[in-house]
């Protein structure tokens, strides 16, 4: 088998989510020039609220107010991704892939559909059967998303990615309507396992199952960071 393109993964740990932006926003400028290979950076943030291009200018799917959200420490924060409103925070594996999708993946459908393959592979490791729901971006079990995922391609190299619930505090989805979509709940690994599940081992699957998914090669990952 021919070696496919390099990747280089970043282990990151917990994340402020506009230090994130930031780094993204680097990261996709040097993609852009060649100056470094494909990038898949695994992070986990402090609570925040996210609203994506669907959320700008329309907050009804944040169930709480601002003020309230800053009593308990959530922040909420606009994002350049597709998508409406969601939420991350501390068990929640974010993944963001800043990738060339040139020549052979142009394919904005299809690179949405490659990401929630990533993440069903990823989970059947875990023994969780995950399924794509019709109609839906995400990944689901049952009527229960499991992993969500809002993009952003700009001259065809990707940013932001998917946020795949592990040990997710669940009860902070209650303050928004999550994607803006009515009457689906939201769940996590350890609660469809009933049992723990260590983020470091969700992290080596979901870089397993990228790597095999976009036929690209693990190269010093976590090492000589390239954002350096």
């Amino acid at each position: 088998m021919t070696p496919g393109r390099p990747l280089w993964v970043q282990r990151l740990g917990l994340v402020p989510y506009a230090e994130a932006m930031a780094l993204q926003q680097q990261l996709v400028e040097r993609r852009r020039r060649g100056d470094i290979p494909d990038q898949l950076l695994l992070l986990q943030h402090p609570p925040v609220i996210t609203l994506g291009v669907k959320a700008r200018h329309e907050r009804t799917h944040v169930l709480e107010t601002p003020e309230r959200l800053i009593e308990r420490g959530i922040d909420i924060v606009e994002t350049g991704r597709g998508g409406d409103v969601t939420y991350h925070g501390p068990g929640q594996l974010v993944g963001y892939p800043i990738i060339d999708l040139s020549p052979d993946r142009r394919d904005v459908h299809q690179y949405v559909r490659d990401l929630e393959e990533v993440l069903i592979r990823a989970v059947a490791v875990a023994g969780v059967s995950a399924v794509r729901a019709p109609g839906l971006t995400g990944v689901w079990v049952g009527d229960e998303k499991l992993a969500a995922i809002g993009v952003r391609i700009a001259r065809w190299v990707t940013s932001h990615g998917f946020a795949l619930n592990v040990g997710t505090n669940l009860e902070h989805f209650g303050l928004i309507v999550p994607c803006g979509i009515q009457g689906k709940g939201v769940t996590s690994l350890e609660r469809v396992l009933g049992r723990a599940f260590a983020m470091a081992e969700a992290e080596s699957a979901v870089t397993a199952a990228f790597a095999a998914v976009f036929e690209r090669e693990i190269v010093n990952a976590d090492s000589d960071r390239p954002n350096k």
